[in-house]
This record gives structure tokens, C-alpha cells and sequence, in this order.
């Protein structure tokens, strides 16, 4: 897939369709500069914004980023307060330019937790976004990945327990159709920034076959160009999917 006309390339034949992000180091970045944490959380949101352009402009087609896992429900109070409260500014300052820039917002996770005057911020601005095709940000608010397999399989049997669904039935495509991320496709890439190589209980189905990439950036710091290397060492990459380098240069 190639980036849109008048676009710069990246290794444009190697594009990744979906990359997810695992947006690390906030805290230790304010830390070495002697502020607060939530000074970190507010730069993160600029580093945010310039990683959402550079991936349009690359012709990435939708970026998921880790912005509040089901664990961080037990941080400290006044640092999850600050952080909903910086989520509701956020949205309401920054639909206008979605809708200028064609941004598409999505979310995953147990919306359900998040207090109401954030998720009704969020609801507003998926419904005012939803038409908007120029790169989707998929946000994974009170998201964990075993979390959100438990809340499959409750589904999963709550189906057959109603009959629409026969226990023999069940495979990989059922359960990918009950998780949130149901109507996207799985992530290519997945990049995990701070300096940290772990996964987190963050997309553990849907990466299964995802490139990972560790970056030593802090969130803060990250951008065009910290994309730009992620995006070259992905294309830099065979992915085989379980076959032989033998068979893919025959599929080609």
C-alpha cells in the first residue's frame, strides 16, 4: 500500500496497515526534569498529536494507542483524576482539528469505567468523527487484553446459551468477532516505547503475528522521526506467518 498522493514515502511498499502503539515513559520523562507526572501526561499529548500526522502522512491506516490500561484504575487517585480530566480537554480541543485532518476516533476497552463526563465527551466525538477516512485513532481507554478475552467468552457463551451459537461452531473468527477489535484489522506493528520490551497485556490476540519494535524514547520525545525508524525496521522485516522464507518468495 502506498501514502497518499504528494505524500513522503517511508518504504512505501511496506507500509503497515494498523500499528499500535504502547505509549511508555511519560512518568520518567517528567521525573528527569524535576516536574510532575502530569506534566509528562500533558507532553505525551503532543507527542501524540505529531505521531497521528506522521502516520497519515506515511499512509498509515489506523493507529491503537494504549492511553489508560484496566491496571492504571490503581494509580494513585489524583493521578487518575488528572488523567480523565486531561482526556475530556483533549477531546474538546482537538475534535476541531480531527475533523479538519480527516481523524476517525474509535475506542476499545471497558468504557463503561470511565467516569461520565469522559465518556460522553468520547461518545461525542466518535459520533461527530465517524465519517472522517484519512486514518482512524483507535484509543484503548480501560483496556486490558485479558480483560477484554474474559468479556469475549462471556459472550461467547452467553450465544450459545441463547442458541445462536453451537459450542462445535466455535473458532479463531468467533472469537476475533466477539473482542473490540472486532471491526479492525489485527496490528502489523506494534511499537512499545520508554526503553521497556514487554507487551503489557495489551492486544495479546491480535499481535499474534505483529512485528514488535522497542524504542528507547520516551513518550514525550517521540514523533515523526522515531516513527520513521520503526517504519524502516518494519520494512526491513520478512514476515512469514508460520512459512518458510522459501514459500513467501514464491507467493511474491
Amino acid at each position: 500500500m502506498s501514502p497518499h498522493e504528494g505524500q513522503e514515502q517511508v518504504s512505501p511498499t511496506f507500509i503497515p496497515r494498523h500499528v499500535a502503539i504502547i505509549m511508555d515513559g511519560n512518568g520518567r520523562w517528567a521525573k528527569q526534569r524535576g516536574l510532575p507526572r502530569t506534566d509528562g501526561h500533558l507532553r505525551g499529548q503532543d507527542a501524540l498529536r505529531a505521531t497521528l500526522r506522521a502516520a497519515a502522512e506515511f499512509g498509515v491506516e489506523y493507529l491503537t494507542v494504549y492511553a489508560f490500561s484496566t491496571e492504571n484504575w490503581g494509580r494513585p487517585k489524583e493521578e487518575v483524576d488528572a488523567l480523565m480530566e486531561l482526556l475530556v480537554s483533549a477531546i474538546h480541543s482537538e475534535t476541531p482539528d480531527l475533523m479538519k485532518e480527516g481523524v476517525r476516533i474509535r475506542a476499545i476497552g471497558d468504557l463503561e469505567r470511565l467516569p461520565e463526563k469522559a465518556r460522553r465527551s468520547l461518545m461525542d466525538c466518535i459520533e461527530e468523527t465517524k465519517h472522517n477516512k484519512q486514518i482512524t485513532l483507535i484509543l484503548a481507554l480501560s483496556y486490558s487484553s485479558r480483560d477484554e478475552l474474559t468479556r469475549a467468552v462471556r459472550g461467547i457463551v452467553s450465544d450459545v446459551q441463547r442458541g445462536v451459537l453451537r459450542p462445535e461452531d466455535i473458532d479463531e473468527d468467533v472469537l476475533s468477532r466477539h473482542l473490540d477489535t472486532a471491526s479492525f484489522p489485527d496490528p502489523d506493528l506494534l511499537i512499545r516505547t520508554g526503553g521497556e520490551e514487554r507487551i503489557s497485556n495489551y492486544l495479546l490476540w491480535q499481535v499474534a503475528y505483529a512485528e514488535l519494535f522497542f524504542s528507547s524514547v520516551y513518550w514525550p520525545d517521540f514523533g515523526k522521526e522515531a516513527l520513521r525508524e520503526a517504519l524502516d525496521a518494519y520494512a526491513s522485516r520478512e514476515r512469514r506467518f508460520g512459512k518458510t522464507s522459501e514459500q513467501i518468495q514464491l507467493e511474491d
